[in-house]
C-alpha cells in the first residue's frame, strides 16, 4: 500500500507485510501503533501486501485497501478490515464494502474498483517483491535490509524493529 504514516522523507521505512484477512496481522497492529507513537514521522511504516493463499478473500481485501488509499484513507480502512478478519472469512466480499460505507468512501467508486481491477498490478507487484525477499508468512516486518518473520511467533518483533530502529535513526 503506498499509503505511508509519515512523509517520504522519513530517514527509517518499516514495511509491514500483510495478509488483510489475517488474524495474526490484526493482533500486530499493536505493535505498528506503538511504533508510531514512539517514533513518529522518523519511522515511515509502510503496509505492503502478501495475501495468503489460504485466506480466500485475502487478495480482494488487498485491493479494497489500495482503493481505500485513492480516496484517502487507507490506514483507517486496513484497521477497520483486521478488526473483522473472521467475519470477511465467513461473509466475503460485502464485509469489504460495509468497511468502505461505515468509512465514508464513494461506495460506487469502490465498487468499480473491485470489479474493474484496477489495483492489481499494485497487490500483484507486492506480492512477486515479498516472494523475492523471501517472505513466508505474515506479518513480516524489513527493516534496514533485515527482515523479520512474524508468520511464525511475533513475540519480541516489536522489540528487535526498535532495536534496528534506533541503530539506524543514531547511525
Amino acid at each position: 500500500m503506498s499509503d505511508s504514516t509519515t512523509a517520504p522523507a522519513s530517514p527509517v521505512v518499516l514495511e509491514a507485510w500483510f495478509d488483510l484477512q489475517c488474524p495474526d496481522c490484526f493482533q500486530a497492529l499493536d505493535d505498528v501503533r506503538a511504533l508510531r507513537e514512539k517514533y513518529g514521522d522518523r519511522l515511515d511504516v509502510q503496509l505492503r501486501h502478501f495475501p495468503l493463499a489460504k485466506h480466500k478473500h485475502a487478495y480482494a481485501a488487498a485491493q479494497a485497501a489500495e482503493e481505500a488509499v485513492e480516496q484517502g484513507k487507507g490506514w483507517p480502512y486496513v484497521e477497520a478490515l483486521l478488526a473483522r478478519t473472521a467475519e470477511l472469512g465467513e461473509r466475503g466480499e460485502p464485509v469489504l464494502m460495509e468497511i468502505a460505507s461505515g468509512l465514508g468512501l464513494d461506495a460506487e467508486e469502490f465498487d468499480t474498483a473491485l470489479i474493474d481491477g484496477r489495483h492489481l498490478l499494485t497487490v500483484d507487484a507486492d506480492e512477486a517483491e515479498g516472494k523475492a525477499i523471501k517472505v513466508t508468512g505474515t506479518p513480516t516486518y524489513v527493516i534496514g535490509g533485515e527482515r523479520l518473520d512474524g508468520g511464525q511467533s511475533q513475540d519480541g518483533l516489536r522489540e528487535r524493529v526498535e532495536e534496528i530502529a534506533d541503530r539506524l535513526l543514531n547511525a
